[in-house]
């Protein structure tokens, strides 16, 4: 099974990433097959200055 890796802007909640890695699990097996035990979910928190997009980092923008 796969291995799903999320990267995200740092600030969420630990509730939050529950909430996503159940949907995540779910959809996966739901479309795949196999058992919840075999998706692993790797969250990666990117802090703001270190993520940018149209050549703005995000810690900069307003």
């Amino acid at each position: 099974m796969p291995t799903i890796q999320v990267h995200l802007m740092e600030g969420r909640t630990v509730e939050q990433k529950k909430e996503l890695v159940k949907a995540l699990t779910d959809a996966t097996v739901k479309t795949l097959g196999g058992s919840p035990e075999s998706v692993d979910i790797l969250l990666y928190d990117i802090k703001r200055h270190d993520w940018a997009t149209g050549g703005e980092l995000w810690s900069e923008k307003k």
